[in-house]
């Protein structure tokens, strides 16, 4: 009988294995799944576990619940303690006196969002985190930082000082040392930073003032007193270093003016700062602008007679050296010395040659002969407008012009005062012809004007007068030479100057000399081959004088009347000049003026008979005919 084998048959396992697996795993899930689903039903509307707010611990209960409870809790607003202090002071203010107010609805609100936001797992992660190690909600509160500012502003009362550097105080002339004071300043807006870091702890603490220290340059001048005491022992004397007779000076400071000028100053060596007795500079400096007014001075070249007889030239004053003082270095100086004892102290002084000395000859300027002179006429002047004439015209004789220097009478003139020998004549003044200082001083520079148009000279600046007058178109006769118009030159320092330019290689010597109701000005240098042909329009466009003004003047009599202004008639004038050099021409130039007709007025006295009629019987205020 034949056996039959029939092979073995295995159940296979792996795939038991793995459904086992994600059987469990799911398993595992639908718990995880149905605990999370639990956890959240059963905490719906409440707190989860483990929440606090400032130490309370609020799990499981509502928002509400929770408000009321933290309500009753925390007191900290109310009695909680924030202490500051500074050196030896201190204060002590609840968190409700520095502007903190506690929100219980809001810190309710703040714990119960816990475990509820950030997504799904965000919101697990906190609720995991809560349950486990807790966790503390900082509580909501409002903190007024107005309130706390004030606070702190009385503080800073308490605390803030100036910041003060050393002096020295004087006592009439006694010295005394006063130290310096730190500066403090308590810097609120810092201080709020820690205040608010602070209060939200929720906790009592000290918060720490922050104050800004600002020290002194200067904090003692204890040993600078005696230095003080020396520089005011005896008088300031300023002087001219090398003083000849007539120079200003001596300038003396007695110890009162000393006194309100002494003070000490920071001197910087390197990191290190030391103090130092000085005379302020602020304070000499305003004694020492007057000063240099009178000292500076500029330099002047000698003045010279052309001896007509010798062809030389005569000394008639000496060159004077300019000087300009220099006002910070003598403030320098000043102190150096009187930091040495010394109380006599010599101002600085930079000085200025001139260019010619008194020992200058003729030939090295160039100066060999007369080249020009010109005459003008003022006969019927009056005694004032002759002594002005005279003074200003003064001014001018020996005076020496370089080559291409651009002479300017104004400069060359100066002051001109009732001081300096002036004297008060007619001037034509804002439209009116009026009494002024120095009326007279155009006939000078009239002259002058016609010896540099005649003598060939270029004309920089010239200004006709406002009207014609008489006195320039005078001739030697007394007659009036119309074909004078347009040839004459106002003046007014400063505003209105005359100058030209001496375009020549040689020096001119200029001499001025009165006559009997004439003025003549001569020129002294070498002659270069120029000489001067001219031509005039004579007046033109013709415009009749105004007719006369009549005004009450109440310092007068009844029936007296006196002309204050003269009539005339307005007109063009154009002077063409031709200057020739060796038969050619060298420059053309023309004088354009321009005359207003101009008004005659008389002044008369109160209740006086018809005005018009009056000046006809004393034959005053007429217009000029023609």
């Amino acid at each position: 009988m034949a056996t039959v084998s029939y092979p073995y048959q295995r159940t296979p396992v792996f795939p038991q294995i793995v459904a086992a697996l994600i059987s469990g795993v799911v398993l595992f899930f639908g718990l995880i799944i149905a605990w999370v689903l639990g956890y959240q039903l059963m905490y719906a509307g409440r707190i989860f576990p483990g929440v606090s707010v400032a130490g309370v611990d609020l799990s499981g209960m509502t928002p509400s619940d929770a408000a009321i409870k933290l309500n009753q809790t925390l007191s900290y607003p109310i009695s909680g303690k924030i202490l500051f202090r500074y050196g030896e002071k201190a204060w002590v203010a609840t968190p409700a006196q520095l502007g903190m107010v506690f929100d219980p609805s809001s810190s309710a609100v703040t714990a119960y969002r816990l475990g509820r936001r950030g997504g799904l797992f965000g919101a697990l992660a906190g609720q995991i985190h809560a349950g486990g190690a807790g966790v503390n909600v900082p509580p909501v509160i409002i903190f007024d930082q107005r309130v706390a500012f004030q606070y702190l502003s009385q503080i800073s009362s308490q605390i803030n000082q100036p910041m003060t550097e050393a002096s020295l105080k004087l006592e009439g002339t006694n010295v005394v040392a006063q130290p310096g004071q730190v500066g403090r300043e308590l810097k609120i807006d810092a201080t709020l930073i820690y205040l608010g870091s602070q209060l939200q702890t929720f906790t009592d603490g000290e918060v720490p003032l922050v104050v800004q220290e600002i020290q002194p340059q200067i904090l003692d001048v204890s040993g600078q007193a005696d230095v003080a005491r020396q520089i005011l022992s005896q008088p300031l004397t300023l002087a001219i270093p090398n003083a000849t007779s007539g120079d200003p000076g001596p300038y003396i400071y007695n110890i009162e003016v000393l006194a309100n000028l002494i003070g000490v100053q920071p001197i910087r060596n390197g990191d290190q700062v030391a103090v130092q007795v000085v005379l302020d500079p602020t304070g000499l400096r305003d004694l020492l602008v007057p000063v240099k007014s009178h000292v500076d001075r500029l330099p002047a070249n000698a003045k010279f007679i052309f001896n007509d007889e010798t062809r030389q030239l005569d000394l008639m004053e000496d060159s004077k050296i300019g000087r300009a003082m220099d006002v910070e270095a003598s403030i320098q100086a000043i102190n150096d010395a009187l930091l040495r004892g010394e109380h006599t102290v010599n101002l600085v002084i930079n000085e200025a040659q001139p260019q010619v000395s008194g020992a200058t000859t003729g030939q090295q300027l160039g100066i060999t002969e007369l080249i020009h002179a010109e005459t003008s006429y003022f006969f019927g002047s009056s005694q004032e407008r002759i002594q002005n004439i005279q003074a200003a015209s003064a001014r001018f004789h020996g005076v020496l012009v370089a080559p291409g220097e651009t002479f300017s009478m104004g400069a060359a003139m100066g002051d001109v005062s009732l001081d300096n020998g002036f004297a008060e004549a007619l001037i034509i003044y804002g439209g009116r012809t009026i009494k002024g200082v120095g009326g007279g001083v155009c006939q000078v520079s009239t002259t002058l004007f016609r010896a540099v148009f005649n003598a060939g000279f270029p004309i920089i600046e010239r200004t006709p007068h406002a009207y014609r007058v008489s006195y320039y178109e005078k001739t030697v006769s007394g007659a009036v030479d119309p074909r004078l118009a347009g040839l004459d030159a106002t003046v007014y320092f400063p505003l209105v100057d005359f100058k030209f330019t001496n375009d020549t290689p040689y020096w001119i010597l200029m001499e001025t000399y009165m006559g009997n109701g004439s003025l003549t000005w001569k020129f002294y240098s070498t002659r270069d081959g120029r000489s001067v042909t001219w031509d005039t329009t004579g007046p033109v466009n013709v415009v009749s004088a105004p007719p006369p003004s009549f005004e009450q003047n109440p310092e007068l009599r009844k029936n007296e009347m006196k002309q204050v202004d003269w009539s005339a008639n307005g007109a063009d004038v154009t002077v063409t000049r031709t200057v020739w050099r060796d038969g050619a021409v060298l420059f053309q130039d023309q004088i354009s003026t321009h005359y207003e007709p101009w008004r005659a007025i008389c002044e008369y006295g109160p209740d006086s008979k018809e005005p018009e009629k009056l000046a006809r019987e004393k034959n005053l205020c007429s217009n000029p005919s023609g």
